[in-house]
């Protein structure tokens, strides 16, 4: 049986760098009802919607989440180089850890007050280079205490900080991840994006052999397909995390994620929980008709690569 998708509704929306309530409440459903669809990520940016809170509770599906607070992450780590659960900073270390107690608070929110129930919360490695696998041990240790309404935590993996080479996020190998969790013994899995591996080793390749590295861990909660390309594109820079789609969908793209770099990760990871699709509107996407389109290209070739792997 094929495990259920999660579509990231935020690089898919126009809404959220231009608020339109219209246009994001005829969307979010119709990304559910999309074949194969079990739910949607969704980002936590300080609060449950990047715009309006009481206008996400009353409008989000009665679906499955993820949450994510890399976007909050990225923006705190760049106001405060200290700060992330991986910081050996004291102060930078529990700014962190308070701030996911109020993603925990928000997460009960959403629970109570919405018809939507959040299965994952992905956590995030930071700082960028300085993080250090004892702090995170000690965060997780923390966060475990913590109600999360039922929600499985997992670490998303981005990409480690390398020697010599310009990180998007830089934060922690996967082996120190792997080894904080289990040094902490709580019940947090791991994440996987392709993208953002593929940002990290520089080599489309080699991302298939970090996929089995964490699915030979025991850890793997989810496997996200989100596309890199090693040249400028219409979507932005080399290497940068712009969640490019899957090469079919949008040949332009020159993203190295192709179907046959989805089989090959799909086989990698086994039987996994949770899929996830996080590819970015066409640049030229503006309507809900033609987002729609773009999304169900990706999703058509992630789940005829995972009914062949079943």
């Amino acid at each position: 049986m094929t495990a259920p998708i999660l579509v990231s509704a935020y690089p898919l929306s126009p809404a959220h760098a231009q608020w339109d309530p219209v246009l994001e409440a005829e969307l979010l459903p119709a990304l559910c009802a999309l074949p194969g669809v079990a739910g949607l990520e969704v980002p936590w940016m300080g609060g449950l919607h990047p715009h309006d809170d009481a206008w996400f509770l009353a409008h989000v599906p009665a679906v499955r989440l993820a949450v994510t607070p890399v976007p909050f992450v990225m923006r705190r780590v760049g106001e405060d180089p200290r700060y992330g659960l991986a910081s050996p900073d004291a102060e930078g270390r529990a700014a962190a850890v308070a701030d996911l107690q109020r993603v925990a608070a928000d997460v009960a929110r959403l629970t109570a007050e919405s018809p939507a129930t959040v299965a994952v919360v992905t956590l995030h490695t930071a700082p960028r280079e300085t993080g250090s696998d004892a702090a995170l041990t000690r965060s997780l240790g923390e966060l475990a205490t913590l109600d999360w309404s039922g929600a499985v935590l997992a670490i998303e993996h981005c990409d480690a900080f390398v020697p010599g080479q310009q990180p998007e996020k830089g934060f922690l190998p996967l082996d120190a991840e792997i080894a904080a969790i289990r040094d902490a013994q709580v019940p947090v899995g791991l994440w996987l994006n392709w993208g953002r591996s593929a940002i990290e080793l520089r080599d489309a390749d080699a991302v298939t052999a970090q996929i089995a590295d964490a699915a030979g861990s025991g850890l793997l909660t989810g496997l996200a397909f989100s596309g890199a390309a090693a040249a400028a594109t219409p979507y932005g820079p080399p290497w940068i995390d712009a969640h490019l789609p899957i090469a079919e969908a949008h040949p332009e793209s020159q993203s190295l994620l192709d179907a046959a770099r989805v089989a090959d990760a799909l086989a990698a990871a086994g039987p996994v929980p949770w899929l996830g699709l996080k590819a970015a509107r066409r640049p030229d996407d503006r309507t809900v008709a033609e987002v729609l389109r773009t999304a169900a290209r990706n999703l058509d070739l992630v789940r005829a690569a995972a009914e062949s792997a079943a």
